[in-house]
């Protein structure tokens, strides 16, 4: 949609974290300011590749006003403040707003809650009193509901839901969720280009943090539809974002962002760090992508 304001690349920036396993902010400037500097011009602060579900409601708050206070309006912000109770995410999301956030990212209810179209409904327009656009997020295989074209539809009666962030990995899925001329956010990261294609309104993409020049320069390429430069930079990235998505997906972003000089430390415990067979294999897949980023340092 020509008003939608979260097209290309919002980068769902991976939380740093210190030897200790606390938020380390110092890292999380300095990686920011290099994020912008290699074209980003959205980020995701406390996303699901940033560890949200591992981080206490206090950290994920303090996160987001950070983030928002170094990013200085240089960027769109967006900021996940999913939780179970419906009252904690009108919470987060006032937190957000009052930070600078554009808008909010929402799982739908989750954790045994109701699946049917009506509760996912009333749970959206219940967080819609904090008065922030959200953005829905549509991953079935992790919390058991999905946004259908039909309830996409009627989700967007609501006047603050903005979008929906597709990370089903499924083309048709999201091609279909697309063809209802609502705005669609890709976040499956093999999709990317074929996404675009299919006519996404955006990206929310975890896998840009290893890659972010590399990334970057594919989305122009997609946008101005220059479709050969595109399948040919994807080529560089196809097997790294192919790789990560087969499982392991926290722990491979913070492992190859490390391999490309964009690290962020260790994922949090009850994570570990990518087993050293994992990572040789994701060495190899990264390929060219080391070189490529050491030249937009």
């Amino acid at each position: 949609m020509s008003n939608f304001s979260f097209t290309g690349i919002n980068l769902a920036i991976s939380t740093p974290f210190n030897d200790d396993g606390k938020v380390d902010y110092a890292r999380l400037e300095k990686l920011i300011e290099r994020y912008l500097a290699a074209g980003v011009r959205g980020f995701v602060l406390s996303s699901g590749t940033g560890m949200h579900v591992y981080l206490s409601q206090e950290e994920s708050k303090e996160l987001v006003a950070f983030g928002a206070k170094v990013i200085n309006g240089r960027a769109n912000i967006i900021a996940q403040t999913s939780a179970l109770l419906v009252e904690d995410v009108v919470e987060r999301t006032r937190h957000a707003a009052d930070c600078g956030a554009g808008a909010v990212m929402v799982l739908p209810p989750f954790f045994e809650g109701p699946a049917d179209d009506d509760g996912v409904f009333e749970f959206y327009a219940s967080v819609a009193r904090a008065g922030l656009p959200i953005i829905g997020y549509n991953v079935p295989q992790a919390v058991g509901v999905e946004i259908t074209p039909s309830l996409l539809r009627r989700l967007c009666e609501i006047p603050e839901f903005l979008a929906v962030k597709d990370s089903s990995g499924d083309l048709s899925k999201q091609a279909a969720l697309v063809r209802t001329g609502l705005p669609v956010m890709n976040g499956a990261d093999p999709l990317v280009p074929y996404a675009m294609y299919a006519g996404v309104s955006g990206l929310i993409w975890g896998g840009a943090n290893f890659a972010p020049k590399t990334c970057v320069e594919l989305v122009a390429a997609a946008q101005e539809r220059r479709w050969d430069d595109a399948r040919e930079i994807w080529r560089v990235l196809e097997p790294a974002m192919s790789l990560i998505w087969q499982g392991d997906y926290v722990q491979s972003v913070y492992a190859a962002s490390a391999m490309t000089g964009y690290g962020a430390g260790n994922p949090r415990r009850p994570l570990s760090r990518l087993s050293a067979a994992k990572s040789d294999v994701l060495r190899s897949a990264i390929g060219e992508l080391v070189e490529r980023e050491r030249l937009a340092h």
